[in-house]
C-alpha cells in the first residue's frame, strides 16, 4: 500500500503545533532490528517455551531460567542495534516534538538511538536487581561480565539477580505505570508506533489517551484492534519508512 503524502502531512503539522506528543512504541518498531516478535508466526514464543519467564519459575529454577535469558536476551537480541525509526524518534525529542516517549519494549534500544527520557512500560534487558538487597547495576560492561557465571550474584550481597524487566505474574512497575497514563492523559497528539494492542494493561494507553481529547496517530504494517476504534490517521508501513516521511514532511 502506498503511504497517502496527504496523510503524511496532516500528521506532521498535527505534531508540529501539538503542546504535547506521546510515541507508544512496541516490537514493531525493533523488527527492522532483527528483533521478531514474541508472537504470531515468527515469534519467539513458537520457538521457546515462554514458561522460563514465569516468576514463580525463575525463583525455582534460577539456572535453568537463566540459560534462556543469557541466550535469548543477551547473546542473540543483545546484538541488534536502532534502525531509522529509532532514529527519528531520538531526534524528534531532541527537537522538542515528542514529550513523552513510552515503550513496551525491554531491548534498550530507544536509548541506544539517543532518547533521554524513556518511560520502560515493561522494564529493560538494561538493567539488572538484586532481588535481596533491590540494589540495580545498568552497566553494560559489569552486567556482561556478571552473566558468565549463572545464576549471576550480587556483587554487594551475593543475592540473585534478575534482569529488571516485568516477567509473567509480575505487576508492572508503579512508576512505569503512573507516568505513562499521565502522559497518555495529557497528550494532545499520541503516535502509536509498532504495537497491535495485544498486551494489557499498556493497551489501555491509547484509548485513555483519545478519552482525554488527543489525535491518534497510528503506524503499523496492517491494521490492529485500535485502527477502527481508536485511531485518527492510520499509515500503513514499516516504522522507518513512515517515520522518516514524518521526519521529512516536519522540515
Amino acid at each position: 500500500m502506498m503511504l497517502s503524502e496527504t496523510e503524511i502531512k496532516r500528521a506532521a503539522v498535527l505534531i508540529k503545533e501539538s503542546p504535547y506528543t506521546v510515541a507508544f512504541t512496541g516490537a514493531g518498531i525493533s523488527v527492522e532490528s532483527g528483533i521478531p516478535p514474541f508472537r504470531g508466526g515468527d515469534g519467539l514464543w513458537n520457538k521457546f517455551d515462554p514458561s522460563f519467564l514465569e516468576i514463580d519459575y525463575f525463583y525455582q529454577q534460577p539456572l535453568k531460567s537463566w540459560e534462556l535469558i543469557r541466550k535469548i536476551f543477551y547473546q542473540y537480541l543483545g546484538k541488534a542495534r536502532p534502525n531509522k525509526a529509532h532514529d527519528v524518534l531520538a531526534r524528534m525529542e531532541a527537537r522538542k516534538l515528542i514529550h513523552a516517549l513510552i515503550t513496551q519494549n525491554i531491548d534498550n534500544l530507544h536509548q541506544q538511538a539517543g532518547n533521554q527520557d524513556v518511560i520502560e512500560f515493561h522494564g529493560t534487558t538494561g538493567r539488572l536487581i538484586c532481588t535481596a538487597c533491590h540494589q540495580t547495576i545498568n552497566d553494560t560492561a559489569q552486567i556482561t561480565k556478571l552473566i558468565e557465571n549463572l545464576p549471576p550474584a550480587c556483587p554487594e550481597c551475593g543475592g540473585l539477580l534478575k534482569p529488571d524487566f516485568v516477567f509473567f505474574s509480575e505487576m508492572i512497575p508503579e512508576s512505569a505505570r503512573e507516568r505513562s497514563f499521565t502522559a497518555a492523559q495529557k497528550a494532545t497528539v499520541f503516535m502509536i508506533i509498532g504495537t497491535s494492542g495485544d498486551v494489557f494493561p499498556a493497551a489501555m494507553l491509547p484509548p485513555r489517551s483519545k478519552q482525554t481529547g488527543a489525535t491518534i496517530i497510528e503506524i503499523n504494517t496492517a491494521p490492529t484492534s485500535y485502527t477502527d476504534a481508536t485511531t485518527d490517521i492510520f499509515l500503513e508501513g514499516k516504522a522507518s519508512v513512515v517515520m522518516e516521511a514524518i521526519e521529512k514532511a516536519l522540515e
